[in-house]
């Protein structure tokens, strides 16, 4: 049985170019153990229906097609990566049902608990999906002082061109997380970070999430829709959605 970890944190985003904007938002994601049972609150669901949940049919795959770990170990095996000692999965949680993760992290380690793998699962408001599989040339613990590089080949925001580099940055401690991701695309692109305290998930932090941010997913939405209305105000250049790539994962 594995701990439910909570992660009452804020992401930062700043845009890069001729057309500057920035913002930053409180955020809650989940930290567990992917293919281990879960110890949490009761109010806590995995794979069915509660006040905050975690289902496998959301992530690993298409959105609502989604096969979980499973997918992971497939997808690893495929570009012929040692299967890993335990499989973590960092993502905002269902509330009230209603879910919607711009970026979720699977997160692969091996026997001594370092990080070797990491697959960052992207969605679109569109409902299409593309992740990126991070890892090391040598395949090597991944640390602080690595970034880790892939082509973006996915269409995420419509003031955005696909095209350009991702930079990944991860530093993930027991008791503290912080993701960078930064996209240079010509002179322009975007900065991104996730960063907040670790903590095992109670119903006294599922209430406090709950106060603060009643509407889960759903004010991620409003929150992005708002966003891309400041930057078309300020005038930066609106691109079509272009059909989403045939794969479902490059690196």
């Amino acid at each position: 049985m594995s701990v439910v970890r909570h992660i009452a944190g804020h992401t930062w985003h700043g845009r890069k170019g001729a057309v500057e904007n920035a913002f930053r938002y409180g955020v809650d994601y989940l930290l567990l153990d992917a293919e281990a049972e879960a110890h949490a609150p009761r109010l806590f669901a995995r794979n069915r229906a509660g006040v905050m949940s975690l289902h496998d049919s959301d992530h690993g795959g298409a959105p609502g097609k989604g096969r979980g770990a499973a997918w992971v170990r497939e997808v690893l095996a495929e570009h012929g990566l040692p299967a890993p000692a335990r499989i973590e999965l960092l993502a905002q949680p269902r509330i009230l049902g209603h879910v919607f993760n711009p970026v979720a992290f699977w997160l692969c380690r091996d026997r001594a608990g370092d990080l070797r793998y990491v697959i960052a699962e992207v969605t679109n408001t569109y409902g299409d999906r593309h992740s990126y599989l991070c890892h090391r040339d040598d395949h090597g613990a991944i640390t602080v002082t690595d970034r880790l590089h892939a082509r973006k080949i996915f269409h995420v925001s419509p003031f955005q061109p696909v095209e350009g580099h991702y930079e990944f940055r991860f530093d993930l401690r027991p008791e503290r997380i912080g993701i960078w991701i930064d996209l240079t695309a010509g002179n322009g692109g975007v900065v991104a970070t996730l960063t907040g305290r670790v903590r095992p998930l109670t119903l006294g932090g599922m209430a406090g999430t709950l106060l603060r941010r009643p509407f889960g997913s759903r004010r991620v939405l409003a929150l992005i829709h708002w966003q891309a209305l400041r930057l078309w105000w300020k005038g930066a250049r609106f691109r079509a959605r272009p059909a989403p790539p045939a794969d479902e994962i490059s690196r």
